[in-house]
């Protein structure tokens, strides 16, 4: 699936099962705490923090799909709200990131040490 059917099809359903929008300040807040939500699964994950039981940690890579799924839904919705055109978007930052990191990251010393 493509950004732009990913658009589609969020406002699609959205449309249909959704039956609207939530307003853009309530879809932000959503937004945050789905974010949150990644944070805490990658502290575990990845991070120092441990699972409180080994149940929750035998699930945890597919939890974490889902939260990342959740915050991309939202995005979509808020990008859909606002008339931001996501693959226009992304095209365009990675364009002023080429730009502006092109020699950056390679003399990036941190980057470099193996």
């Amino acid at each position: 699936m493509t950004i732009e059917q990913a658009q589609h099809t969020v406002d699609e359903w959205i449309n249909t099962i959704g039956i609207r929008y939530y307003n853009e300040l309530t879809n932000m807040a959503i937004l945050t705490e789905e974010v949150g939500e990644v944070a805490r699964l990658m502290s575990r994950l990845y991070g120092e923090q441990s699972f409180k039981t080994p149940e929750l940690a035998a699930t945890a890579k597919d939890d974490l799909a889902d939260e990342m799924a959740d915050v991309l839904f939202v995005l979509i919705c808020l990008a859909n709200q606002t008339g931001v055109d996501l693959t226009a978007a992304l095209t365009k930052s990675l364009d002023k990131k080429t730009k502006r990191d092109k020699d950056r990251h390679a003399q990036n010393t941190k980057l470099n040490a193996k």
